[in-house]
């Protein structure tokens, strides 16, 4: 049997329509000019999307969201590439208890989590605060960022590494001017993922944050609860297009089949 005959390329079409489908249709009702969440079948509209600016509190849980998902990415990356070059690279006792501890908020429920944090900050007197926010948002995001890296390291080949120290470079300079450029595709992926995730994390950050450090996607679980129109196909369209840009930005600068694989 062919790998790429025609039943094969029948099957991926229906997956990849079955994937996009829901985005498709989202985003058609946000140009709707009806009040109701109905596709647009005479003439499309902005509307919907010139209500959020009159809604301030999307603005300012989107202000909320950006600031938590750039921090938070920004940390995991700090935290997973020392991390990362650790695990890859030396054999210590504990290394692998080490990695399963990384990856560990990938298996764990979001709720669970979110409850846990909940308990934690409330006993230690920080709940609504901001930076424990972040510091969340960092535990759930490490993983996606650790992995990309590990993967980029074991693609590596050492060869110029071990030239630039018999050359007489400091570890600082080679993992500087050598390790950090050639794994750098595989940094940027996992940060952007990091940041993705962070961006539209609901589930534990329900829990944890406060009326001051509201995000995106709680303030839209919170407006659905009392009200279903439109807008939030309006909000949730301009989240699919940022997310589109985004990743279309990456496979311009890096290529995106580069950053799956971990090479440069």
């Amino acid at each position: 049997m062919q790998k790429n005959g025609p039943l094969a390329l029948l099957f991926h079409a229906l997956v990849i329509a079955f994937v996009l489908a829901p985005l498709v249709v989202v985003c058609l009702v946000a140009f709707t000019p009806e009040n109701t969440l109905t596709i647009p079948t005479v003439r499309f509209s902005l509307r919907w999307f010139r209500a959020i600016l009159d809604y301030p509190d999307f603005i300012t849980a989107f202000g909320n969201s950006l600031w938590l998902a750039t921090l938070a990415a920004t940390l995991s990356a700090a935290i997973a590439v020392p991390a990362g070059l650790a695990i890859d690279r030396y054999r210590f006792a504990g290394r692998d208890a080490l990695n399963a501890l990384f990856l560990s908020p990938l298996i764990i429920p979001h709720l669970v989590l979110g409850v846990a944090f909940l308990r934690f900050f409330a006993l230690v007197g920080v709940t609504g605060s901001f930076a424990w926010l972040v510091m969340s948002h960092v535990i759930i995001v490490t993983p996606y960022v650790l992995r990309l890296v590990i993967a980029a390291l074991s693609g590596l080949d050492r060869g110029a590494e071990q030239a630039a120290m018999t050359l007489g470079a400091s570890r600082l300079t080679v993992f500087r001017r050598i390790t950090l450029p050639m794994i750098l595709p595989g940094v940027t992926g996992g940060w952007l993922l990091a940041f993705i995730n962070s961006f539209d994390e609901l589930t534990m950050s329900i829990f944890v944050t406060s009326p001051a450090t509201v995000t995106l996607p709680v303030r839209m679980y919170m407006y659905a609860t009392d009200s279903i129109d439109p807008m939030m196909a309006a909000v949730s369209a301009l989240m699919i297009a940022l997310t589109a840009i985004a990743m279309l930005v990456l496979d311009r600068v890096f290529g995106l089949d580069k950053i799956l694989v971990g090479e440069k």
